[in-house]
């Protein structure tokens, strides 16, 4: 099976391959999908408090009736919370129903107004981002690195970080992030990011491996060719090139039959694997207007 492949994170904690997502779940999607999930045999739960549906994840972590030990659980701190970084991580251990974080992620490298409007997603006047530019993500995961100590988390780790931010990362900072989450799929390949993680040990997770709901992936020609191939689904040749590669992917549904599905372990061969290489567009659908750089390659 899929979930029995596992990365070793750079402080020894094992992180399955695959994983279950919760972005865009509905509250009640997202706790039947991962209760779904657990009975499949997922037990590397993804989430994030901005989802809005760390509650309803905590009451099927809960009636899952799984110990803490026998799953990895991810959360992430949001950019409002970037100058209370405990408080945000204390309110998503109270939703989710437990004691501590397998992997807690700095959502992005960018610090919104605590005290803007909207609370979560807060605008000035004319309508762009209420960003902090005073506050660098870097003193944001200053604040991250002492939460190690704490016994509320086992690592930290960052999500879509480019290179660019990653070198000024590890300029200032004692501890490299265990996990790089970011938009990773055959249409936004990033070679040159998965090999400077690679050097570094930090394992990246590919959210959005079968591209987003905008792309044609799952129907391109050299997709449905190699599932025909392996008799299995266009989604399980996308997260399988995925682990093959040598990262963790995050999968999301709240059907049955395709949470079983994506479980399921297939072997794609060396003429797949390049045959998928050749999809490669540069296609990255999740930027959002930030009103400061993000992605530095682009």
């Amino acid at each position: 099976m899929a979930s029995g492949r596992k990365f070793h994170l750079n402080n020894g904690l094992a992180i399955p391959a695959l994983g279950f997502g919760t972005w865009k779940s509905a509250p009640n999607d997202a706790y039947s999908s991962v209760l779904e999930a657990f009975k499949t045999g997922y037990r590397h739960i993804d989430c994030a408090w901005i989802y809005g549906n760390e509650s309803e994840v905590g009451r099927a972590l809960k009636d899952s009736g799984l110990k803490r030990e026998e799953y990895f659980l991810t959360t992430k701190l949001w950019s409002t919370y970037h100058e209370r970084v405990e408080e945000n991580l204390d309110l998503s251990l109270k939703q989710l129903g437990v004691e501590y974080l397998d992997l807690y992620l700095l959502h992005w490298p960018v610090t919104l107004n605590p005290n803007g409007n909207p609370p979560t997603f807060p605008l000035l006047p004319d309508g762009t981002r209420d960003v902090i530019l005073d506050h660098p993500f870097t003193k944001t995961w200053e604040s991250m690195e002492r939460l190690l100590a704490t016994g509320k988390v086992k690592a930290i780790g960052v999500s879509n970080f480019d290179i660019h931010n990653l070198e000024v990362l590890r300029r200032s900072s004692k501890v490299v992030p265990a996990v790089n989450q970011v938009e990773l799929h055959p249409y936004l390949q990033q070679d040159r990011l998965l090999e400077y993680c690679k050097q570094r040990g930090i394992v990246l997770t590919a959210y959005t491996p079968l591209g987003s709901n905008d792309t044609p992936l799952k129907e391109e020609k050299i997709i449905t060719e190699i599932a025909e191939k392996h008799n299995c689904q266009a989604a399980q040749v996308l997260l399988n090139w995925g682990i093959q590669r040598g990262y963790a992917v995050l999968t999301k549904s709240v059907t049955p039959s395709r949470i079983s599905a994506n479980f399921q372990d297939v072997s794609l061969d060396a003429e797949d694997m390049s045959r998928i290489k050749t999809l490669e567009k540069g296609l990255r659908t999740c930027n959002p207007p930030w009103k400061t750089t993000v992605f530095h390659d682009e």
